[in-house]
């Protein structure tokens, strides 16, 4: 007779399950900890429920080709006896029979654990899941935990694949959330996502909107993967809503051992595919080297050092077609490297939504390598638009942030220009502060922001630039050395430069006529006789965004001030400033 679902249990909810650890665990984990065990048995509760219809088959199959042909060989064929899941584990235990032997609850624990196949010792190893259990076993909570798991049903018929991938996304969320000092390492706030993911996605709306098309999606600094799982979920479920759906493949790599778990447990647990999540420093070891993607989603980290990584990216940057040839940024601040990875991954059709800081913007004078990077991106006509969020929008930063949108298939109104919006003040304050993040961008601040961006028209919040407008020419003004008689010292009959008089430069902009602009602006300030050395003369590009949107404000008139300091009360004597002097003066003329 089939079994009734509630003989599986309850369906699981966040609050629920994150409720059963908190309330068991919190006198031996720090709360910040949690997420460290909730995530690995999550995982496997959902495998172990996924599993039970086909473990006698697999088992069948394991006692049967054990020892008779190699592992390589097996695995392939467990796989298919598990009915082509990325799983499978050869023990006689579920989670469930475990209960049956409280005495010996530990050991059959790791033999159950150590039955599962590679991929899930990975994801384990990475959450350093040893660890954890040895710390179950010490204080006697390992049994309470498998069975606190075991009450609620994880199967595909009761959580299918979409809402596990949400479940999983809210208690990365929760998590986060309790471990906020550290979350924005690898964990980029909902709202910010939403607002990139729109404008990336939402221009494509007419081309996404089919059930014949794959398409990509890669993050380089993935995390616990937010980025590409709200991306994709954001193209199913808003731009292709009520419509035909593309098939979506997310990617990324990750450095952080316990994200790269996390987000290679919810490939995992959501039959996605595991091996498109790899764990490796993306600077010194890219894992998908000859991959490019449709679209590409990061936020990297603000302001890290890259000099651990210095060698092998100096080595790669004289590489006409290695990721680094635009140019190197300083070693404190590895941003533009970030930005460059994801050009050399950029699809011909592809786009690109980075979160950076304001140094990429400005940082670096002509010719250095955080500009060059710039000439680079903005003379390929690669800059679509560069977006200012609010402040305080991330858990560890209360600092100005921006998304810079990068296209290969820019519209015909978009060729050659860059459209900057600043949306700082297109905020709500948050409910609840987490760590630094005490402002959220709602729906109708993400509407605001698209229309501005749809529309690419100029006014308060959204301007329109020509590419060239971001260049400029960084110009050596040389004033000839002059004898104490007065005339110039030559030398090869040429005019000796006084190096004591080369203080500055100028920076004129690309369009500059040069000759005339020289004549008329800086020759009727210095020695007649000076000149441009044009061998000198450098291209910078550099976007200064707060200046773009300045507004000049007309300040009070000093007869203003005076009036307003005048007309000021003092709060003891209830009378105005002109008041007081008035009975001070006529008290001492009294007096007199």
């Amino acid at each position: 007779m089939a079994m009734t679902p509630t003989e599986f249990g309850k369906k699981p909810t966040v609050d629920a399950i994150w409720s059963i650890l908190d309330t068991r665990l919190h006198l031996v984990f720090k709360r910040n900890e949690l997420g460290d065990v909730m995530f690995p048995f999550i995982v496997l509760r959902r495998m172990d429920s996924m599993l039970e219809p086909v473990n006698d088959n697999v088992r069948d199959m394991y006692r049967k080709f054990y020892g008779k042909v190699n592992d390589d060989k097996l695995d392939p064929i467990l796989r298919k006896a598990a009915g082509g899941l990325h799983f499978y584990n050869t023990s006689r235990f579920t989670l469930k029979s475990l209960l049956d032997d409280a005495p010996n609850i530990a050991t059959n624990f790791m033999i159950y654990i150590n039955s599962y196949n590679s991929e899930v010792q990975d994801i384990l190893k990475n959450f350093y899941f040893d660890n954890t259990v040895a710390k179950l076993i010490r204080n006697n909570l390992l049994y309470q935990l498998i069975q606190s798991v075991c009450e609620y049903d994880f199967r595909v018929e009761t959580v299918d694949n979409h809402e596990m991938g949400t479940f999983f996304e809210e208690i990365i969320r929760l998590a986060n959330e309790n471990s906020n000092e550290t979350a924005g390492e690898h964990f980029t706030p909902r709202d910010a996502i939403l607002l990139m993911s729109a404008i990336m996605f939402e221009p494509d709306a007419r081309e996404l909107r089919r059930s014949d098309i794959i398409r990509t999606i890669y993050d380089p600094t993935c995390g616990t993967g937010g980025m590409v799982n709200i991306g994709k979920k954001y193209i199913l479920d808003t731009v292709c809503r009520e419509t035909d759906k593309p098939t979506i493949r997310t990617y990324g790599q990750e450095l952080n051992e316990t994200a790269y778990a996390v987000a290679k447990s919810e490939a995992l647990i959501t039959e996605a595919d595991t091996d498109s999540i790899r764990l490796g420093d993306t600077l010194v070891n890219d894992l998908f080297p000859h991959k490019t993607f449709d679209y590409i989603m990061a936020n990297p980290p603000y302001g890290i050092n890259w000099a651990k990584e210095k060698d092998a990216v100096t080595s790669e940057s004289f590489d006409p077609n290695g990721r680094f040839f635009a140019g190197l940024p300083k070693v404190s601040d590895g941003q533009l490297l970030f930005m460059q990875h994801m050009i050399h991954h950029m699809a011909a059709n592809g786009k690109v939504g980075i979160v950076t800081n304001g140094s990429p913007l400005f940082s670096g004078g002509a010719d250095s390598g955080e500009s060059n990077i710039r000439k680079w991106i903005i003379e390929n006509d690669w800059l679509d638009c560069i977006i200012a969020l609010p402040k305080d929008l991330f858990y560890n930063t209360g600092i100005a942030t921006y998304i810079w949108i990068l296209n290969r298939r820019k519209t015909a109104e978009r060729k050659g220009k860059v459209q900057l919006i600043n949306a700082a003040s297109f905020y709500h304050p948050a409910l609840k502060s987490l760590g630094s993040k005490r402002n959220d961008i709602r729906q109708d601040n993400i509407d605001e922001i698209l229309r501005l961006y749809m529309e690419f028209k100029e006014n308060k919040f959204s301007r329109i630039f020509r590419n060239e407008d971001f260049g400029y020419l960084q110009l050596t003004i040389e004033q000839p050395k002059r004898k104490e008689d007065g005339s110039i010292e030559l030398k090869a009959k040429k005019p000796v430069a006084d190096s004591s008089k080369r203080d500055s430069t100028e920076r004129v902009s690309l369009d500059t006529d040069v000759p005339a602009y020289f004549e008329k602006e800086i020759l009727p300030h210095i020695d007649p006789e000076s000149w441009i050395d044009y061998s000198k003369t450098k291209i910078g590009y550099e976007i200064n965004f707060t200046q773009y949107f300045y507004e000049f404000k007309q300040g009070d008139s000093a007869a203003d001030i005076r009036a307003r300091i005048m007309d000021q009360v003092d709060e003891t004597t209830g009378l105005t400033r002109q008041q007081t002097i008035q009975q001070l003066l006529s008290m001492i003329f009294d007096e007199a």
